[in-house]
């Protein structure tokens, strides 16, 4: 007798008109392969072109300290983790977190101290551990992490393990730091699609929020509102769509924060320097006496990252692969994986004006469980929390970056193990999947490959 949910599976899986494309017109249907992510909107403006080009080459290229002949990309530090968006982002892809020994490059570690419902930066070291620094400044510390393995088994039967990252910081130069501080981890994600995601109409965002559960579904998804920096107008609340905590609200916002806290580069949205006022010999460096990148070429970098292409997806017709895409939604992924949106007809960036998407995010902030959560965090109503990422081009990770490293801290050694790990909202479908038998959950695995 063929099983209910194998029947269901198999009459409904049916391709939805324009998956393929997930950016709608603005999807890469020329390029695959380790190139993947590093294409230009297929539907780019002529006037719009250049500057991308030129945005690329300031995403890609390393800046250096003050003073320096190349006044453009002088200004480096003077604390900071990259020397370049691209040292994270190879390739516009995603980040692999350091093995043990390793050297951090591309996972950063955001610290804190818990007050009330907050997270307060720490005292001689700010919010984010900086482990490089120019000539004749101590850096902040030297992260360091180890894993443990634990072992666990499907309901098939069949073993698995999962790794767990445990942090610390060595060496500090700046006081010690307390045993109560947090330390939440951050892998540079993906840079494809966040033009699109940012032309996501507020309502529709909050069409899916439901903060109290009030349809009873286990899913309480839920808005952060967040401000631009004072140096900006307006500062009225606007949703965070941005960043693993969802803290920033537009392209501009996450990119002006990356410059000061990744690599210490001043820039229009950011023009303070990032050093502590304990730091001495940070805030005595030599720095420009202006933002260090203009205005001009912020703007370039913002309409670059805004404008990167997410591949056309492959496989999508498969029958295996549209098996996976109806058991997907059967245990429930979707619920916090929303598949579709229409972007609004009113953008700044024509491209990404009124397109149908399938990024598979509703942009929302989920509980996902103790396991996943903050280190060290005790009482903070975000340390359970993290927006929901979106799928779309997860499949290439593994041809761009070599790697198959997924979730905030890049624990997840397959994408079966992001599934794994889970928890809060995402328990009833991550015990779904251990419900399944190996064939079927191949299929989801083959599915999400396809995205």
């Amino acid at each position: 007798m063929v099983p209910l949910l194998f029947f269901l599976s198999c009459i409904m899986a049916t391709v939805e008109e324009g998956e393929e494309y997930p950016g709608g017109d603005t999807t890469n249907t020329f390029l695959g392969g380790n190139n993947a992510f590093i294409l230009p909107a297929e539907n780019i403006l002529v006037e719009n072109e250049m500057h991308f080009y030129s945005g690329n080459s300031f995403f890609n290229q390393p800046w250096v300290e003050h003073p320096a002949s190349t006044e453009s990309r002088d200004g480096l530090g003077p604390l900071y983790n990259a020397r370049s968006c691209a040292a994270c982002h190879f390739k516009d892809g995603r980040a692999k977190p350091p093995d043990v020994g390793e050297k951090f490059l591309g996972l950063v570690l955001q610290i804190g101290v818990e007050e009330g419902e907050d997270y307060l930066p720490l005292d001689g070291y700010g919010s984010q551990l900086q482990d490089f620094s120019v000539q004749g400044v101590p850096v902040e510390g030297v992260p360091t992490v180890q894993y443990e393995e634990s072992t666990h088994v499907f309901n098939d039967g069949s073993p698995y393990t999962l790794i767990k990252p445990y942090y610390d910081i060595e060496q500090t130069n700046y006081g010690t730091i307390p045993e109560e501080v947090v330390i939440s981890p951050r892998i540079a994600p993906a840079m494809i699609g966040l033009g699109l995601l940012e032309a996501i109409d507020t309502k529709d965002i909050e069409y899916y929020a439901d903060p109290q559960d009030h349809d009873g579904d286990g899913i309480s998804g839920q808005i952060r509102w967040v401000t631009l920096p004072e140096s900006t107008q307006p500062t009225e609340a606007m949703i965070g769509r941005f960043g693993w905590k969802a803290s920033k609200a537009s392209v501009a916002h996450q990119v002006g924060a990356a410059y000061l806290h990744d690599m210490g580069i001043t820039n229009p949205l950011f023009p303070l320097n990032n050093c502590d006022i304990e730091q001495s010999e940070c805030l005595d460096a030599p720095q420009e006496e202006t933002i260090e990148i203009r205005q001009e070429l912020f703007d370039k970098v913002v309409l670059y990252s805004s404008l990167l292409a997410v591949p056309m997806r492959r496989e999508w017709t498969d029958k295996e692969v549209l098996h996976g895409k109806r058991l997907f939604h059967n245990i429930g992924c979707d619920s916090c994986h929303i598949p579709n949106f229409t972007t609004s007809c009113n953008t700044a960036l024509p491209e990404v004006a009124c397109q149908n998407i399938w990024p598979y995010t509703d942009l929302l902030l989920h509980d996902m469980g103790e396991g996943l959560a903050d280190q060290e965090s005790h009482s903070h109503t975000l340390r359970r929390e993290w927006r929901t990422p979106p799928l779309w081009g997860i499949g290439f990770i593994e041809i761009v970056n070599g790697h198959t490293r997924f979730l905030h801290d890049g624990r997840a050694r397959s994408l079966e193990e992001a599934i794994l790990w889970h928890g809060g909202e995402g328990n009833v479908s991550k015990q779904q999947y251990i419900d399944l038998d190996e064939q079927d959950r191949s299929r989801i695995v083959a599915f999400l490959e396809s995205l």
